[in-house]
């Protein structure tokens, strides 16, 4: 509501899937909190204008938040922007502000965040009908107060304005711990993978920070005479009680049944990733897309701060990427001739995530194995052959390092990123692929899993003290805590046997060696979790015990 932007032309809808009566008097306080800050931020230009996000930075803390349980459908008109009464304490004009809970009943599909993006965009249009729509999950504010006048630079320019159908900024967030645990801040995906993807007119749409053009998202073609956006043509004259009243219908959880929304129009049902798909086909029916990364981030919000967080997010986006390429959305066939060859391959490299589990498994897997019976997989140290692989390991790792402190990485977050990218191949994305070929077999559907980042102090410190947390049972830290052991016991084991019985098979298992014990380093926390933690974060005895049993067995069951 604070935008640097014309009151008259700004509309805030609040999505509030719970339905909480808590969360709709929270939003009335604060409309009227905003006269009060509206024209506060303006006169002394404070920065980030969210009111949290502000006085956090001043105090040094941040509110917890709570989760409340579902109730009716509600569309409440806050504040009219038609209301010449509603302004701020200087007298300015207040922009309107909504509050929608839509319907929802057992029986009759919600279809998640894609369903309530589409229900806004069909209210909005009945109250404001603004022809630039602005979607923020719940867990970001705006963190400059231009972002509309730049991200409208794209959408109005005379040269090309006319066929961007969204302007997509980059996912940053506030909770960044110093060497990025978690690898959470995706500085090579923003700074690369995606300004690359960008350049080919068909950036992803992200689900959040997103910019898009009414029309496009609505499900219009790409009309070839089309040159500009027109002004909100609202001038329903009809009062505050009959829009709510209008606007109700809409937000029904039966007004879908035989419509086009969910399919050719709004948001694309079916998937757990239903931004990049909606994304795709927006692109495919002609509109094109930027990417816009300014140096001051647009949007904030908030990146998970425990692994089972982390992973879970990782689950749902892998899962719903690779359920795109397996469908008839994938981008070699419903995008062929439709978007660039390379706009395919770059959409490629993200919903291929869950079967890069398969291999990176089989490099965790067998060469310890191998190397703890004394096979060898790769060639002598002294043979030609050797060469290759060195060569193409050290480039690789060397290419990797050089891009990340390009992109503001220290080497630290760097070593950092390596650890999530095994930890998330090895259980995130495996049971992504997994849960998606079943899916594929129509023995389940598609579900979201909602990823939940309220945590208590006691975690949260862990956090800033760059501790791994895990402290529960799950079977993805049953998988990480047996594959750091059957690394550990395979070099323990190999070296044994080579220093004792075969000195000479040094230089064959040489490779399996450098792999293995690259593995126990990367693993250095999960040791920590299992043997020396003593705090609620450490891995749990039952997780210990299931791990050294299973890492044991398959080191000797050959010999059984």
């Amino acid at each position: 509501m604070s935008y640097n932007y014309p009151p008259e032309k700004l509309s805030v809808y609040l999505s509030d899937d719970a339905g909480s009566e808590f969360t709709f008097y929270a939003l009335l306080e604060a409309s009227h909190f905003s006269k009060y800050w509206i024209p506060f931020c303006k006169k002394f230009d404070v920065e980030p204008r969210s009111p949290e996000a502000w006085f956090a930075k001043k105090l040094g803390e941040k509110d917890k938040g709570t989760t409340y349980a579902q109730e009716c459908l509600t569309i409440k008109i806050i504040v009219d922007g038609r209301d010449t009464n509603a302004v701020d304490k200087e007298g300015c004009q207040l922009p309107t502000l909504v509050y929608m809970a839509r319907e929802k009943r057992s029986g009759c599909p919600h279809n998640f965040k894609a369903g309530a993006m589409n229900a806004l965009i069909r209210v909005s249009s009945v109250i404001s009908n603004g022809p630039v729509i602005l979607n923020l999950d719940c867990d970001m504010y705006a963190n400059d107060g231009d972002a509309i006048r730049e991200a409208l630079c794209f959408l109005l320019d005379e040269k090309r304005g006319h066929e961007i159908a969204f302007v997509q900024h980059p996912q940053r967030f506030d909770n960044i711990c110093k060497n990025d645990l978690y690898a959470n801040s995706y500085l090579v995906v923003n700074q690369v993978e995606l300004a690359g993807i960008g350049s080919y007119d068909a950036a992803l749409y992200c689900g959040t920070g997103c910019f898009h053009r009414r029309e496009s998202l609505s499900g219009a073609k790409y009309p070839k005479d089309y040159r500009n956006i027109n002004e909100a043509k609202n001038n329903d004259n009809r009062s505050v009680d009959e829009l709510e009243k209008a606007s109700k219908v809409l937000a029904s959880c039966s007004y879908e049944k035989n419509t086009h929304w969910g399919k050719e129009m709004g948001l694309v049902y079916g998937c757990a990733t239903e931004d990049v798909l909606t994304g795709l086909t927006i692109q495919c029916r002609g509109w094109k897309s930027m990417y816009f990364k300014p140096n001051k981030p647009a949007f904030l919000g908030v990146a998970p701060v425990t692994l089972d967080i982390a992973l879970v997010q990782m689950k749902r986006w892998s899962e719903g990427l690779f359920q795109i390429f397996l469908s008839k959305y994938c981008p070699f066939i419903y995008g062929h001739g439709k978007i660039k060859f390379g706009a395919q391959m770059g959409y490629c490299n993200y919903l291929l995530w869950a079967p890069l589990s398969l291999p990176t498994l089989f490099y965790v897997i067998v060469p310890p194995l191998c190397l703890r019976h004394g096979i060898s997989l790769f060639p002598k140290v002294s043979s030609l052959w050797f060469i290759p692989f060195a060569y193409v390991f050290v480039a690789q790792n060397a290419y990797s390092i050089c891009e990340a402190l390009s992109c503001g990485h220290k080497l630290k977050s760097w070593w950092n990123l390596q650890r999530m990218l095994i930890i998330r191949r090895t259980t995130a994305f495996f049971f992504g692929f997994v849960d998606c070929i079943v899916k594929q077999m129509g023995l389940s559907q598609t579900a979201f899993a909602i990823t939940a980042k309220m945590v208590t102090e006691d975690v949260m410190e862990r956090y800033e003290q760059e501790m791994m947390e895990f402290g529960s049972s799950s079977v993805m830290f049953t998988i990480v805590a047996t594959l750091a052991m059957l690394n550990l016991f395979s070099l323990i084991g190999g070296f044994i046997d080579i220093i004792f019985l075969d000195f000479g098979a040094l230089g064959n298992l040489m490779c399996q060696i450098i792999l293995c014990g690259l593995m126990v380093l990367v693993n250095v926390p999960i040791y920590e979790a299992l043997f020396i933690r003593k705090d609620k974060g450490c891995m749990p005895f039952s997780v210990m015990f299931k791990s050294m049993f299973l890492a044991s067995l398959a080191c000797l069951l050959p010999y059984v």
